[in-house]
């Protein structure tokens, strides 16, 4: 899935919606330490009290909010497993009767709390439903298009979350005009930061991949390995972090520890060139480089000497796959810092061209050109042409 397939469906969780309807919700609460299930239950969705509705829908979308490769991850599904996660999603979808679509889902729960120990009581939250998409958007003069042909897609969506104790309170008591102390015992659910989470099957180019999932991680570039192997049972995937350090690594290991801002500017630039064109081409793949374009894009950016031997090298040093592609939108930092003890700047990396890092009357300088007055305060900064 690409961010724009996310986005899409992402932004259909909301109440009465046509172009995703929610048929029932399974929701497991399990004690901490044990991994036992205290209480179970499933409803359908409709019959829920509107506020309760929302609560979990804005939870559902946190579940798909965050970057790909960071708190996003979609992973492939590892063949001849026993007991798999994808078999238990795949039936349980199929399933005409609610209890026959619990029985699979608590199959999940079980792999969840088989191996893993929380120092908090959790609620697993299943959802069954189908998201629809209209094939072409509605032609306002011959009103063809839109709901008259869609796209449609069952999935299953579940988040983990933790349960907070309510902490002790004073309140007011207006009727009795005094102040009381309020204590509460019963458990709140956190919705607002799921655990973990997942959809099931991944939708790609409008159509269902079931040899797929999408996974989402509580902290950006903290994914559970243990969780997508164990429960989900999961291909080894790499962050856009991991993905980033090698590429670095590898820029290193040609370039040299010191290179002119020019040069690493021309390389982000070049590397965002392609993101851009894919966006603009709406490409559903999203484009990767090997070694030889690693290679292309560091000869135009002006490195000298860049030997086809030195990149795969480099490449094999840090990367146990010889034929590993970087995702080009993993490579390119949306912003660069600068830190000095004078004071800290925030670049955008195709601006890095227009710092210099210079040697000005024996005194080290960092140089930023502009082209417009600097204002501090209120005050235009006078220009003079001497240190």
């Amino acid at each position: 899935m690409n961010k724009k397939d996310i986005a899409n469906i992402r932004k259909q969780f909301k109440l009465d919606n046509y172009n995703l309807q929610i048929r029932e919700i399974f929701n497991v609460y399990v004690q901490k330490e044990s991994g036992e299930i205290y209480h179970q239950v499933s409803q359908p969705f409709p019959m829920l009290e509107q506020e309760t509705q929302e609560l979990f829908l804005a939870n559902f979308k946190k579940v798909l909010t965050g970057q790909l490769d960071a708190k996003l991850f979609e992973l492939k599904f590892m063949r001849d497993v026993e007991d798999s996660t994808q078999m238990f999603l795949y039936e349980g979808l199929q399933q005409e009767t609610t209890e026959d679509w619990k029985e699979y889902m608590l199959e999940i729960v079980v792999k969840m709390f088989a191996k893993t120990v929380y120092e908090f009581d959790t609620v697993v939250t299943f959802i069954r439903g189908e998201y629809r998409k209209p094939t072409r958007k509605r032609n306002a003069e011959s009103e063809e298009g839109g709901d008259d042909q869609v796209y449609s897609n069952g999935f299953i969506l579940c988040s983990l979350n933790k349960t907070d104790v309510p902490k002790k309170a004073l309140m007011f008591d207006y009727i009795e005009k005094e102040y009381k102390s309020y204590n509460v015992f019963d458990p709140i659910i956190n919705l607002d930061s799921p655990l973990s989470g997942f959809l099931f099957p991944a939708l790609n180019d409008n159509a269902a991949d079931v040899n797929r999932i999408l996974y989402c991680a509580g902290k950006a570039n903290q994914p559970d390995f243990k969780f997508m192997e164990e429960v989900l049972n999961c291909e080894e995937i790499i962050t856009a972090q991991e993905d980033k350090d090698c590429f670095d690594f590898i820029l290193k290991e040609v370039i040299g520890d010191e290179v002119d801002s020019r040069v690493i500017s021309n390389v982000y630039e070049e590397i965002d060139k392609l993101v851009q064109e894919n966006q603009e081409n709406e490409e559903s793949e999203i484009p990767t480089l090997d070694s030889r374009d690693i290679e292309r894009i560091l000869t135009v950016s002006g490195v000298e000497n860049v030997e086809t031997a030195k990149v795969e090298h480099a490449l094999k040093a840090i990367v146990d796959d010889e034929k590993h592609e970087f995702k080009a939108s993993n490579l390119v930092p949306k912003t660069i810092k600068i830190e000095t003890k004078v004071a800290n700047l925030s670049i955008n990396p195709k601006d890095l061209k227009y710092v210099k890092y210079i040697t000005f009357q024996g005194k080290r300088c960092l140089l930023l050109e502009i082209d417009e007055d600097v204002v501090v305060e209120g005050f235009r900064l006078e220009e003079s042409e001497t240190y």
